[in-house]
């Protein structure tokens, strides 16, 4: 088992900044290639980024490219998601999520751990 715990969300202005971050515990963190969905109410769970195990590869929603990193500290067992320049439609539910297995890191179904969520608010 992995246990996730997501933090960081908040209110923020449009153009505005946030980092959040999300702390695993369990099994060995770097075996793990990690994730970040967003949910909005009435659609589905929405792919953000990704990130391999090693970190040494990343993948970016379309919506985000350019705005938002992925990263990750195995040695602090966190993964990070920075967001600038952020839009009133990035307002979500924020969940992170972890995968042991090969595959497309874009799907959640991909992915066997989750955590609570936090919800990012961005003002116009």
């Amino acid at each position: 088992q992995v246990q996730l715990a997501e933090s960081g969300g908040g209110l923020v202005q449009a153009g505005g900044s946030l980092r959040l971050s999300c702390a695993a515990s369990g099994r060995t963190f770097s075996n793990y290639a990690m994730g970040w969905f967003h949910h909005t109410p009435g659609k589905e769970r929405e792919f953000v980024a990704g990130i391999t195990w090693s970190g040494y590869r990343t993948y970016y929603a379309d919506s985000v490219k350019g705005r938002f990193t992925i990263s990750r500290d195995n040695a602090k067992n966190t993964v990070y998601l920075q967001m600038n320049s952020l839009k009133p439609e990035d307002t979500a539910v924020y969940y992170c999520a972890a995968t042991s297995r090969a595959g497309s890191y874009t799907i959640p179904d991909a992915y066997d751990y989750w955590g609570q969520g936090t919800q990012v608010t961005v003002s116009s």
